[in-house]
């Protein structure tokens, strides 16, 4: 059976070559901002499902005529198919989170023929054509979640249950809490689970590591959304999830802010979570698709909302979004999107 990716070969006609770069002007359908917008989600967990429940109130106030959603399940094949699927179905624009930063490119490359700007969201791919990658500093949550556990800890074991390498996303956190953990934490060994992005693996990795390791003295959750759950119900199983404050407890660092990470740490089973900001990440995902389907480009600098467009070295446009660190101290405060849920 031929992949998605070779139906998108099949079907859109998909050139041999094409790169990264801000959406252009002109194209078979640049320029009209009017149309539908087909919105495609990766994977189902807490965190998607808040952005999930975000895009149709956004797309309202923002006057795009969003379609339904589309899940992908986590199967790049999946996800290039439903952006075939979209295309067939005359969208004007197109907002995704691409499950494979790499394996994207086809969906992209088959959006530029048709001349349809794609935003991404939380994840930037590793090439293609987009207008504008939505997003926040993921090294940035590698090294603030070190900071965190190296203070915490300052000797012993660490654990870092990893996102998918296949995406931008796990790569950055790991290879930004790994380099901060050497260079400035050198008492402390972190060991690995990789676990991309699903719940099951995060359980089993931990449940095989802390066997071996019951020492382990703090635990990094790169997707709060899917590792949460299971890394609580293990430590509990193992008479090891003490309250912050205890001397037994495990500090627990995680990726999210979605509610149920919030309440964890009010009780007082992790200590802190970086909050992506599921909110925005829909808000400003309808504005530039809006924008780039009027056919506008943009530019590296300072936004109009407190955050800054880079270009990145592969040539794509980011809007690194700010992502606030929450902790006990803050846990309760109305501006956290987990809280107004």
């Amino acid at each position: 059976m031929a992949t998605a990716a070779a139906a998108l070969a099949l079907v859109c006609g998909l050139a041999a070559t094409g790169c990264g770069g801000v959406a252009s002007e002109g194209g078979p359908r640049a320029g009209a901002g009017v149309g539908a917008v087909g919105v495609v989600l990766p994977t189902t967990t807490p965190f998607w499902r808040a952005y999930d429940a975000a895009i149709p109130p956004q797309a309202k106030a923002h006057g795009v005529k969003a379609l339904p959603t589309v899940n992908s399940n986590s199967d790049i094949d999946k996800q290039l198919s439903d952006i075939h699927t979209l295309l067939v179905q005359r969208v004007k624009g197109l907002v995704v989170a691409p499950v494979d930063s790499a394996a994207i490119r086809p969906g992209l490359r088959a959006a530029e023929e048709e001349g349809v700007p794609v935003v991404a969201v939380d994840a930037v791919p590793d090439s293609g054509k987009i207008a504008m990658a939505v997003r926040a500093d993921n090294r940035a949550f590698g090294r603030k979640a070190c900071h965190y556990l190296g203070n915490a800890v300052k000797t012993g074991k660490v654990v870092q249950i990893q996102g998918d390498l296949a995406s931008v996303n796990g790569r950055e956190r790991t290879d930004s809490f790994s380099t901060c953990m050497a260079k400035n934490y050198p008492r402390i060994k972190v060991l690995n689970i990789p676990a991309a992005w699903q719940a099951g693996k995060a359980g089993a990795g931990l449940e095989a590591l802390y066997n071996v390791n019951p020492e382990i003295k703090g635990i990094y959750l790169q997707a709060g959304g899917a590792y949460l759950v299971p890394t609580l119900s293990i430590l509990e199983r193992h008479n090891a999830l003490f309250p912050v404050g205890d001397p037994r407890h495990i500090t627990i660092v995680a990726n999210d802010g979605i509610p149920q990470e919030l309440d964890a740490i009010r009780k007082g089973e992790i200590d802190a979570t970086v909050s992506q900001p599921v909110d925005l990440y829909a808000k400003y995902a309808m504005s530039y698709i809006k924008k780039a389907m009027r056919g506008q480009t943009f530019s590296p600098g300072p936004t109009d909302h407190g955050s800054t467009i880079v270009r990145l070295p592969n040539g794509l446009l980011e809007d690194q979004l700010p992502a606030p660190m929450v902790t006990k101290r803050n846990v309760n405060s109305p501006s956290l999107w987990g809280n107004r849920l």
